[in-house]
């Protein structure tokens, strides 16, 4: 009789624990992969846009980010140009490879190689950078470069998006050039080299996937730059019309 009872017994505790062996199990299982990266990519153009200057100049004009990894590390290849639709020619064209880690809570700092085709010789050059979000919610690109020929510059990009409705969004966006040496080659002078300022008013049709826009923009040389400019036959100040789109997927 107590043989019976001792089989009942296990057979009840069997019943109970099993499971809490099961939930136990998936728990861990469940920990494990969330303590695996989540991988990420994507495409993103921020700029897609045409330009009509005060002069009747017409640019084809884009800024793209690809981007693949986790939170820990990722991969970016940004690229970004102007094509003269007239002259059928770049005016410029950039790409940088680089990998990005994150710093702080709202920074990350970013380190690769730049590759330009200017106006003149081809230039490659180191980067080192950080981009995020600053205080007042100001979205932030700060980059570091030097080049094959030994110059040094440093180029700052912010923007600020105002929320009009849910749909409709003013962005402003400043651009800033430093060269602390001269290129001469490439048409670039010691101190502020160019400044851009844009403003456009985008609406989103496919949650912030697809947004067209339309804005204005101003581009300016400075110092020794412009005076390179002027020697060049080149304009030193242009107001642009734009229309455009931003997309990611």
């Amino acid at each position: 009789m107590s043989y019976i009872r001792s089989l009942v017994s296990a057979g009840v505790l069997g019943s109970l624990l099993a499971p809490a062996a099961v939930a136990a199990e998936e728990m861990m299982v469940d920990t494990t992969d969330r303590k695996k990266p989540l991988t990420l990519w994507g495409v993103q153009f921020e700029e897609l846009e045409y330009r009509y200057s005060d002069d009747d100049e017409e640019l084809g004009v884009w800024s793209g980010d690809f981007f693949y990894g986790t939170d820990e590390f990722k991969l970016r290849w940004l690229t970004k140009g102007e094509y003269s639709i007239e002259e059928k020619a770049y005016e410029t064209l950039e790409n940088q490879l680089v990998g990005q880690i994150p710093v702080s809570t709202f920074f990350d700092a970013k380190a690769g190689v730049r590759f330009d085709t200017p106006e003149g010789p081809n230039r490659t050059y180191g980067v080192l950078g950080v981009t995020g979000l600053a205080p007042q919610w100001f979205e932030i690109d700060a980059n570091f470069y030097v080049s094959d020929e030994g110059d040094t510059s440093a180029e700052l990009d912010a923007e600020y998006e105002l929320l009009l409705t849910n749909y409709w969004i003013l962005a402003a966006a400043f651009d800033a050039t430093v060269a602390f040496s001269e290129d001469e080659e490439i048409g670039v002078g010691k101190g502020l080299v160019s400044t851009e300022t844009g403003l456009r008013l985008s609406y989103d049709l496919l949650d912030r996937s697809l947004s067209p826009y339309v804005g204005v923009v101003h581009e300016r040389k400075y110092g020794d730059t412009a005076d390179l400019a002027r020697a060049e036959g080149g304009s030193t100040e242009d107001w642009f019309a734009v229309v455009g789109a931003r997309i990611a997927f």
